[in-house]
């Protein structure tokens, strides 16, 4: 086993287990299998990295991304997928992205919006899930709408529809599942950001050994097809993969 192997391993698979983040507020990305595991292409990648390594994947699972976050402070894990943004990335180490999904609106279908830039108005409130990528990027970037914070992405539609709000921010593809099983709601065709969603090594193990071990296994494994072929496998669409 080369050194620099056996630095990773120890910085991020201490005991022969590999702490991984899956985070559930995002179902592109992650799902919980019929066994209850984790599935999807974060879950694929997660299993992939420590079968390379020659250790046990040990999930921590989450709601939300800004639980993620949150649980950096406990040490609840050492790898994770999250979508890049420049506050998380005080305290975590962001890989080349290996998904890019758009965020967007889900309106009322009497809505008179048609693009997501007529949204940033005074009089616009806008439900979304707290510490999510577009949480984060959407209060940077509106000057006048208002941000109402659900605990999830999933309980921000929720939200939306029981106050009646103006729309939902989110990740096109739950968005668009929703309107489509409910009559009287649409996803607007344009987005508000084109969200990277990258491998997360908190930065008390982003050594370069460890961070360039990283990328290079992620490298390699969209060289392979396995982004898009767990993309395909979970349900997804597979042009989401980033090149």
């Amino acid at each position: 086993m080369s050194d620099e192997k056996s630095a990773v391993i120890e910085a991020l698979a201490p005991q022969g287990r590999l702490r991984v983040a899956i985070n559930y507020g995002n179902t592109v990305l992650a799902q919980r299998g019929e066994n209850g595991e984790p599935a999807g292409v974060s879950a694929v990648l997660a299993r992939a990295l420590a079968d390379e390594l020659g250790v046990e994947a040990e999930f921590a699972t989450f709601d939300g991304a800004g639980d993620v976050f949150a649980a950096i402070d406990d040490d609840a894990w050492r790898v994770g997928f999250l979508a890049r943004d420049p506050v998380r990335a005080e305290k975590i180490h962001f890989t080349d992205p290996y998904v890019i999904i758009e965020g967007t609106y889900l309106v009322p279908e009497a809505a008179p919006f048609q693009e997501v830039d007529e949204l940033d108005r005074g009089d616009v409130r806008i439900a979304v899930g707290k510490g999510a990528a577009y949480d984060l990027y959407l209060t940077r970037a509106l000057k006048h709408a208002s941000l109402v914070r659900a605990a999830t992405s999933a309980a921000a539609i929720e939200l939306f529809v029981e106050r009646q709000l103006d729309a939902a921010a989110g990740v096109r593809q739950p968005l668009a599942s929703y309107a489509a099983g409910h009559p009287g709601y649409r996803v607007l065709a344009g987005h508000f950001t084109a969200i990277e969603q990258c491998m997360a090594v908190t930065k008390a193990q982003a050594s370069d050994e460890v961070t360039r071990y990283v990328e290079d296994f992620l490298s390699r494994m969209k060289q392979s097809g396995l982004v898009k072929r767990a993309l395909a496998q979970s349900g997804q669409d597979e042009t989401q993969a980033a090149p």
